[in-house]
């Protein structure tokens, strides 16, 4: 592993520019856990009865009952150490920008400030009728938070059958097709159409650095390096060696 840091510290801070894409894995340590595995919210709601557009115009009640369980989950959680070191990484230049799935906001509180936003943000709300915003601090311990004009406000997250946002979709395959390097981290990158930027970068000869607890279908085949493990340890040990490549540790 020792050699596998220091060869993905080495490419990284030779890099002109290097991008993240991030997903579930890198949130795991801050206690919020995959929807998809056995203690996500999948696992207690249906995505296709709670998590589709359809299902929350036709009864926003019942989604908020989803949605209430997911926001006690995520307004608690705080940046672990994988979120505080890539906000480290693009303080000191070497991380260009962050391309997330997640909707918990906590690249932006780690210290990020270069984050697109596949699927949107928990943090705010709007109206779908009138086109208010709120925070989602403004409305808590209101259920469900409800509008000035009296509708059911929706979180601005991305749900299925929605899309997703041009800007972030144009921007994000821009960034992959000219970046030489890309660390994929706590994502296995199956779901659509975040799974297109490993393989844009690749073909544009980037470097992927693969940070993940286990091996997916990046790992064999797209993948130049593959570290195996815990993201907040690997990317805490990434900083490190950067930071010290001046002292000749690499």
């Amino acid at each position: 592993m020792d050699e596998l840091l220091k060869q993905a510290a080495n490419i990284v801070s030779n890099s002109k520019m290097t991008i993240a894409l991030t997903g579930a894995g890198v949130s795991t340590e801050s206690g919020i856990p995959d929807f998809r595995s056995s203690g996500g919210l999948w696992s207690k709601y249906n995505p296709s009865e709670f998590a589709t557009i359809s299902a929350f115009k036709a009864d926003p009640l019942k989604v908020w009952e989803m949605l209430h369980a997911m926001d006690k989950i995520v307004s608690g959680a705080k940046p672990n150490a994988a979120h505080i070191g890539m906000g480290d990484l693009e303080k000191m230049g070497f991380l260009e920008c962050i391309i997330t799935q997640n909707v918990d906001n906590l690249h932006q509180a780690g210290g990020s400030s270069h984050v697109i936003e596949y699927h949107g943000n928990s943090r705010t709300l709007s109206c779908l009728w009138c086109g208010k915003s709120y925070s989602a601090e403004e409305k808590r311990g209101s259920f469900p938070p409800v509008c000035e004009c009296q509708q059911v406000l929706k979180p601005d997250v991305v749900f299925f059958g929605e899309m997703i946002p041009a800007l972030a979709m144009n921007r994000s395959l821009e960034l992959a097709s000219s970046a030489q390097c890309l660390m994929v981290v706590g994502t296995s990158a199956l779901v659509s159409p975040a799974n297109l930027i490993p393989d844009i970068a690749k073909r544009n000869n980037a470097k992927i650095i693969e940070i993940n607890m286990e091996r997916t279908h990046l790992s064999d085949g797209i993948s130049d390096l593959f570290l195996q493990g815990s993201a907040s340890k690997i990317i805490s040990a990434l900083v490190n060696l950067i930071k010290n490549k001046g002292n000749k540790i690499i």
